[in-house]
């Protein structure tokens, strides 16, 4: 089944329902007392909430789209995902922000289709009152504080103007020190991160946004909003998508110079 087959509108409006689900648990456990945090292999912590959240969506997604598969950051991904549409999961997009009582924490959802495409995307991140999310060529919204808004990137042409936001410095290898370098040329450089970074570049506060290493889950709901807003949105090689194992999102006008001086 191709995308254009796939009734797009009503994938958004199953993917908006699943973030309801997802804010009342994360909602309900952040700054909780009690909140169980454990260590994966990878170091990375995680917390009951992050499981609850994706138990939750999986279970939902099991009911009214049984036929399509799902990738989650907590409990995987079936062993293929050839010729099928799959949802990409990640109950909770900053961990260690949320179990430090820190806000800028978000459930990310997104739907691929059998090429790869993202096709809905949904960010929220109820702790700021703020949702972001778009379907493909259905362009892309948000509610901002109460307010719903249409989504639309900057028009800053040359790095020189630019905002630029990112999470940190690690990961970077090779190319930190051209990275460093750049934030002498820039405009404002401010570490937002994770998917907020993102986010404000799809609502033209910021310009472009970086990061070197990140998961599928990381970054499938934000490519499409970025592009739906009218933005780019690359691995830090430049392959279009959210494939390449990093992220670049930005205004389109400065996608290329910036890959030009990290590389």
């Amino acid at each position: 089944m191709s995308s254009a087959a796939r009734d797009i509108k009503s994938d958004l409006e199953v993917a908006l329902r699943l973030a309801d689900i997802a804010d009342k648990i994360s909602l309900n456990r952040f700054e909780a007392l009690d909140l169980v945090i454990e260590t994966k292999p990878d170091t990375s912590p995680v917390t009951d909430a992050d499981k609850a959240v994706e138990n939750a969506i999986r279970d939902e997604l099991a009911k009214v789209r049984a036929e399509d598969l799902v990738v989650g950051e907590e409990y995987g991904s079936p062993s293929s995902l050839a010729g099928k549409y799959y949802w990409v999961i990640d109950p909770i997009d900053g961990t260690k922000n949320y179990l430090r009582g820190v806000p800028t924490w978000a459930t990310l959802i997104g739907l691929v289709d059998p090429s790869g495409k993202v096709i809905v995307g949904v960010v929220s991140a109820p702790a700021l009152s703020m949702r972001w999310w778009a379907g493909d060529k259905l362009g892309a919204k948000a509610v901002l504080n109460g307010v719903a808004r249409d989504l639309h990137v900057s028009k800053v042409a040359n790095l020189s103007d630019a905002s630029v936001s990112y999470s940190d410095l690690l990961g970077w290898g090779e190319r930190k020190a051209k990275f460093i370098a750049l934030q002498e040329k820039i405009w404002r450089t401010r570490g937002y991160g994770d998917f907020w970074s993102h986010m404000l570049v799809a609502q033209g506060a910021v310009d472009l946004a970086a990061e070197p290493a990140l998961s599928l889950w990381d970054v499938a709901a934000i490519d499409v909003i970025v592009r739906e807003a009218g933005g780019r949105f690359s691995s830090i090689n430049g392959e279009d998508g959210p494939h390449g194992g990093s992220a670049i999102s930005s205004n389109g006008l400065l996608h290329n110079a910036f890959l030009k001086e990290i590389n």
